[in-house]
């Protein structure tokens, strides 16, 4: 049953104990939703982290740092340079982490290239045995383009959206097999933060562990803007206002001077 909340004026959540996962999803610039996975973090107390926004070389950069020193751990991250919105927002995750160990799921870019053009499963090989990386019902094929289509604004080729879609499957896979790595290895509870679309229960990280290893106990989060409508493939729903931000669809278009 599906935990709907209005936001920061409504009842906290309490994530259930004795879980081995717990997905925290995010729109990931929205502050409100970093504070929230900082503050189920502390109550979890995880013994490891998995991050969608970092790559095992950044994972080894910060070691010995302090991690509640936000400046030292921005450039040991090299944060400015990846692509991800500002750190202020991250630092306190990884404050509340404390002492848990941190695993960064960033995909290769050879193997998303590789998944794009040939699929996830070919890109995984050997690497995909035991999980559900083969071709897609046609059903949720077409659900998960539409999705894609409506989050690139509908300004992608049409025949580019399959290779998307089997991205989004890659990373899914990747922050999946890190998790389930740590739980099997002792390192459990596990937090991963990621976006709310990873997050989902029907075709996201946690969907892949439920086929996988069903018995590795998951709890997911989606985390958004707006009024949820009631169907959310999460096992509980946070939301909170959208911050300012500029029309994504902008870099889409003339109009936007990167057409």
């Amino acid at each position: 049953m599906l935990a709907l909340l209005a936001g920061p004026a409504g009842a906290q959540i309490a994530p259930p104990p004795g879980m081995d996962v717990y997905v925290l999803g995010e729109v990931h610039d929205n502050p409100a939703h970093h504070a929230e996975q900082a503050r189920l973090l502390e109550l979890v107390a995880p013994k490891t982290v998995v991050w969608e926004m970092l790559t095992p070389e950044q994972v080894a950069a910060m070691e010995g740092v302090d991690r509640s020193d936000l400046a030292a751990m921005e450039q040991a991250l090299d944060w400015g340079q990846s692509g991800w919105p500002d750190f202020a927002m991250y630092h306190p995750i990884f404050a509340a982490a404390g002492r848990a160990a941190h695993l960064g799921a960033t995909v290769p870019r050879a193997d998303l290239r590789k998944a794009i053009g040939e699929g996830a499963g070919a890109a995984l090989g050997d690497r995909a045995a035991g999980w559900p990386m083969g071709p897609l019902a046609v059903a949720e094929q077409e659900a998960r383009e539409s999705e894609q289509r409506e989050a690139h604004c509908n300004a992608l080729p049409e025949d580019l959206l399959p290779g998307m879609v089997e991205a989004q499957r890659m990373r899914d896979w990747s922050l999946a097999s890190l998790a389930v790595a740590a739980v099997e290895a002792g390192q459990g509870p596990v937090v991963v933060i990621t976006g709310s679309g990873h997050a989902r229960k029907d075709w996201g990280a946690p969907a892949l562990i439920a086929a996988a290893r069903p018995g590795v106990k998951v709890w997911s989060l989606g985390q958004i803007e707006g009024t949820p409508d009631g169907d959310e493939p999460f096992d509980a729903v946070q939301t909170a206002p959208a911050p300012e931000r500029e029309d994504p669809c902008r870099a889409f278009s003339a109009e936007g001077g990167n057409g």
